[in-house]
């Protein structure tokens, strides 16, 4: 028979810290969440924007570019690649960071890449309901999934227009939570 205690956390703040945390009343564990990271990329091919119509929630139907959560012992430069073979069965030459940007009710930072085709083959993935290349005035902004796409999309076309060059933070008085 196994005498081990199971955990019992509590929500409080570890001496010396400043925010609560769930610690472990038996053993003094203390539970850290920290921030999610995105990684992901706008993709140029011969002038035009790869964008992905996506399959899953949230918001199923809408275009975005690729890009998702970085897995745990992944560089940010692999995830936004993999990212790419995920939705759009795409293979990337990255160009440099885009843009670094926050989205704290989420705890999300997200790290954009400037990236271009290694081979001009793409196709839905799994996660994605098509995939499209888009010349920069027929870009479906009306059905964009997610304010920071907005913000990424606009720098990209700031870089390639030499107005000015990345890497890029959150607008001002700017927020990327749609409901503000």
């Amino acid at each position: 028979m196994s005498s081990r205690l199971q955990p019992a956390f509590a929500r409080k703040t570890p001496p010396g810290d400043t925010h609560e945390r769930d610690i472990c009343e038996n053993c003094g564990f203390v539970n850290y969440e920290n921030p999610k990271i995105v990684t992901g990329s706008v993709v140029r091919h011969e002038g035009r924007i790869l964008m992905c119509r996506r399959a899953i929630e949230p918001r199923r139907g809408y275009w975005t570019i690729p890009a998702g959560y970085l897995e745990l012992h992944e560089t940010p430069e692999d995830g936004a690649r993999r990212e790419a073979r995920e939705e759009a069965c795409a293979d990337l030459r990255l160009d440099g960071l885009l843009a670094v940007y926050t989205v704290p009710r989420l705890s999300q930072v997200q790290l954009i890449y400037r990236a271009g085709l290694i081979h001009p083959h793409f196709a839905a993935g799994e996660e994605s309901l098509e995939v499209a290349l888009f010349d920069w005035d027929a870009i479906p902004r009306d059905e964009i999934a997610f304010p920071t796409v907005h913000w990424a999309l606009e720098h990209e076309r700031m870089v390639e227009l030499g107005e000015a060059a990345g890497p890029f933070v959150n607008p001002p008085n700017r927020s990327p939570d749609p409901q503000r």
